[in-house]
């Protein structure tokens, strides 16, 4: 195990050394959902960037001019084994985070896996199992896995969390979740290619934070209904579904998600006895992060005004009610998994958490190939 996040033994008032990281994939999710949060967070130094793209090449190095930027992820894998990286990002196509999640596990680096965080139970299982037996080598024993599912902090879903915890909507009975885009058919990107036995299609992509989500909101459920659409011709797997989830808490979710809606329902609707809340549009921080407003801006994660959502009851003695949406903070997943990495604390997103939303992927895909 790689010892430079330890405090220097000369000086033990020192800070600790920045957590030596690399990014495996430098597409969207390396660019926009990663990097920026390696760059401003001091306990990290972005080490190596490993793409095959000519064009992402360039992009990185200007972007991150003190970076290496390599061709393969093996010559980053490379430097994993040598011990000179703390920390593998895969922002890689779900088909290949087996391999390059245990590779780079056994070399002795903490991991985060971009969600999907697996294809399959049986890759999720397999990855989670090499993070068993790293655990063991590590000076906390702490997993050094952790599954980016950055949606669990948006802005929305974390106003969403505060208002079922503080009971502010009754007993909740009914949780709808739509995530919907609409836009050109992605022949040309992974997303657009592969086939859902290798983590492709809408359900993997946008269903992956939008089953997340309902779990950690309500627990764990049984898939109840699924319907898998491809609209458009040409692409490896569906590009819209609806899954109803029952959960054990007696709560059901609906969840919608496509890239072929022209419009788009409330982002959320929650309904409970007593009361109900609903907000319309999309977390802003992906659009910020592609704008260049990185964390540390004053206007980051902020909602105005005019998008917060409504609670109340249609139709009763008071009016609808703004509900000011709290502040988005997906710097805190990467804050989280520094003192995870240099203290032992819990990660982020535990492993197994996500194994249970490829559960249910798997189940749903099961269920419409009958």
């Amino acid at each position: 195990m790689p010892e430079t996040t330890d405090v220097n033994p000369t000086d033990p008032g020192a800070a600790p050394a920045p957590i030596r990281t690399g990014i495996i994939g430098f597409g969207l999710a390396g660019r926009v959902f990663h990097a920026p949060f390696l760059a401003t967070n001091p306990a990290f130094a972005l080490m190596t960037i490993a793409t095959s793209s000519a064009e992402r090449a360039a992009e990185a190095r200007a972007a991150h001019p003190t970076a290496r930027v390599v061709p393969t992820p093996e010559a980053l894998l490379d430097e994993a084994r040598a011990g000179e990286l703390d920390l593998v990002i895969l922002a890689s196509p779900p088909h290949v985070h087996r391999e390059q999640a245990i590779a780079a596990l056994q070399a002795g680096a903490a991991v985060v896996i971009d969600k999907p965080f697996a294809p399959s139970v049986a890759d999720a299982e397999a990855i989670i199992a090499a993070a068993d037996a790293a655990a063991t080598r590590r000076p906390h024993g702490a997993s050094p896995l952790t599954v980016f599912q950055n949606r669990r902090f948006d802005g929305d879903f974390l106003t969403v969390r505060r208002l079922v915890e503080s009971g502010a909507l009754g007993r909740v009975h009914r949780f709808e979740s739509t995530f919907e885009r609409f836009g050109a058919p992605k022949h040309d990107l992974w997303q657009g290619r592969i086939s859902p036995a290798e983590g492709g299609g809408i359900l993997f992509d946008l269903g992956s934070h939008l089953l997340d989500q309902a779990l950690e909101l309500f627990g764990p459920a049984t898939l109840e209904h699924a319907e898998l659409t491809s609209v458009r011709e040409g692409l490896g797997s569906e590009d819209d579904a609806f899954v109803s989830l029952r959960h054990e808490s007696g709560v059901r979710s609906h969840l919608t998600m496509s890239r072929v809606a022209a419009q788009s329902g409330p982002r959320f609707r929650v309904l409970g006895d007593a009361s109900a809340y609903s907000v319309h549009g999309l977390d802003g921080q992906e659009p910020a992060l592609k704008q260049g407003t990185w964390p540390g801006d004053a206007a980051y994660g902020t909602t105005p005004e005019s998008e917060w959502g409504l609670i109340g009851v249609e139709g009763g003695a008071e009016p609808l009610s703004p509900v000011p949406t709290e502040a988005g903070r997906y710097p805190a997943f990467y804050e989280q998994v520094a003192a995870s990495i240099r203290t032992g604390a819990p990660m982020p997103v535990d492993a197994r958490s996500a194994l249970e939303t490829v559960r249910l992927i798997e189940r749903a895909h099961a269920l419409t190939a009958r």
